[in-house]
């Protein structure tokens, strides 16, 4: 210790002062320092103050999280012409010799009711042919399950185990709405089979749409590990409900990246009751069509930000202009909840439900108003709007209808007029020529197409070489085929 030098010049009783002040610091500053390092090396009271654990909830969840097998003799077809692209663009990869080989899939499923119903994603089932799919649990039990719900738009699956007590272990589902952005959750499934997993993370965002591929789609994200053999899986919170149903990841290497989604459970509940009590889940149709708010189309209305849900046609006498709706206006917020585009508009109006009405918040002119709209049906197809169509002809196992404006919403197609094709039959000549649910079928020959009567009138005559002209999305598409 050095004492500067007006302290040497200072009187020696000052100095001795001085001397003294600064020993006692130090011995303060010491003692402070050893009660800190005597504090850290104590053991701490109890194991719950040394570290919280997740192994409460996962002995209460993961029983209930099972493996996925499916099975499937499928069908592919070996043709010389295969690695053409421009063969495959016209006549589609089911087109050639077909050879039978088997095709497994595996993922993961929740139970979620102690009867043995389990739900999943409709990918980790939907391999194509005749199906063996097998459930194992967590406790090496395995059973044989059988499907009674699948739902391509939602990516939602309901299968049923075949045998056991009717004592499954099983989750409760969490309302979705009431989570929020921070919360702490766990993701429960089988990454690459490797075996049952956890792995935890937070909420990271709610309601994404951008990477739906559906109008139907909106995902939890979380940055909780989501691996290629976790969709299917539960995601779960602090109280061990199931939140979501983890599906998809963003990756460019296959693993995962930190950004993983899950299907919100308000939604996947909704499937799970219809596939209980045998009631179809109809999505509720308002009678408007709905875009996304660009920056240029918030400019022009002189909205405070780029989100929402903007009209841009409406149908005579549906609930929308019933309920007072323009086109122009633009949603955004269904039942106080604010939405960003059309697929999240079309979430809340699915989980409300038909036979309900809704509160929507709507931007007209810059002013903000609030109008409820009646939740119905879409309108039904009649008899003469459905054709099967069957013959010597390209649309040979297609089923067409006239464009409705119930199935243009579902389809999520522009066009009002015209013939779509709502599905096509395995393995018949439409299916190996690559048409496929949504295109709209615009000419055959020099006809255009307006009516299913139309095109199946024009099918009655044989042809040595068939044009078509198809839409499919924004790209037209000019086929020639052989009669």
């Amino acid at each position: 210790m050095r004492l500067s030098r007006a302290m040497m010049k200072a009187p020696a009783g000052r100095r001795l002062c001085a001397l003294m002040a600064a020993s006692a610091g130090i011995a303060l500053a010491l003692t402070v320092a050893d009660k800190a390092l005597a504090q850290r090396k104590e053991p701490p009271p109890s194991r719950e103050a040394a570290q919280y654990s997740f192994a409460p909830i996962v002995k209460k969840a993961a029983p209930a999280v099972v493996n996925v097998y499916v099975r499937a003799r499928v069908q592919t077809f070996v043709s010389p012409f295969a690695e053409d692209p421009l063969f495959r663009r016209f006549f589609g990869e089911a087109f050639g010799m077909p050879q039978e080989r088997i095709q497994n899939s595996l993922g993961s499923g929740v139970i979620v009711s102690p009867t043995g119903i389990v739900v999943t994603n409709n990918h980790v089932i939907k391999v194509g042919g005749a199906a063996e799919i097998k459930v194992a649990l967590a406790d090496r039990r395995e059973f044989d399950a059988k499907v009674i719900l699948q739902d391509e738009k939602s990516d939602i699956a309901v299968l049923r185990i075949e045998g056991g007590d009717g004592r499954f272990p099983y989750l409760q589902f969490e309302n979705s709405d009431t989570i929020e952005v921070g919360d702490l959750v766990l993701a429960i499934g089988n990454p690459f089979g490797v075996g049952q997993t956890v792995t935890s993370g937070i909420i990271s965002a709610l309601a994404r749409t951008e990477v739906a591929q559906s109008q139907a789609q909106v995902f939890i994200q979380t940055d909780a590990a989501i691996n290629p053999g976790n969709s299917g899986g539960a995601l779960v919170d602090m109280a061990g409900r199931v939140v979501g149903i983890n599906t998809a990841i963003f990756s460019r290497s296959g693993g995962s990246h930190g950004i993983g989604f899950a299907i919100p459970s308000n939604l996947v509940k909704l499937y799970v009751d219809s596939a209980v009590t045998g009631r179809k889940v109809e999505r509720p149709w308002i009678g408007a069509k709905l875009d996304a708010v660009t920056r240029d189309i918030a400019e022009g209305l002189k909205l405070d930000r780029v989100a929402g849900a903007v009209i841009v046609r409406l149908y005579p006498n549906s609930p929308a202009a019933e309920a007072g709706l323009e086109a122009g206006d633009v949603i955004v917020a269904v039942d106080g909840y604010e939405v960003t585009d059309a697929r999240a508009v079309n979430y809340r109006l699915t989980t409300r439900g038909i036979g309900n009405r809704a509160r929507l918040d709507v931007v007209r002119k810059g002013r903000r108003m609030t109008v409820e709209v009646s939740l119905r049906a879409p309108p039904a197809a009649g008899r003469d709007d459905i054709r099967n169509l069957a013959g010597p002809h390209p649309f040979d196992g297609a089923r067409v209808a006239n464009i409705l404006p119930g199935m243009a919403d579902e389809l999520g197609i522009d066009d009002q007029d015209g013939v779509v094709v709502l599905s096509v039959r395995g393995g018949a000549t439409a299916a190996r020529l690559g048409f496929r649910q949504g295109d709209i079928i615009v000419q055959v020959g020099r006809q255009k197409i307006e009516t299913v009567a139309e095109l199946e009138g024009l099918l009655k005559d044989r042809q040595r070489l068939w044009q078509v002209v198809v839409k499919r999305g924004q790209q037209v598409l000019q086929l020639q085929v052989p009669g």
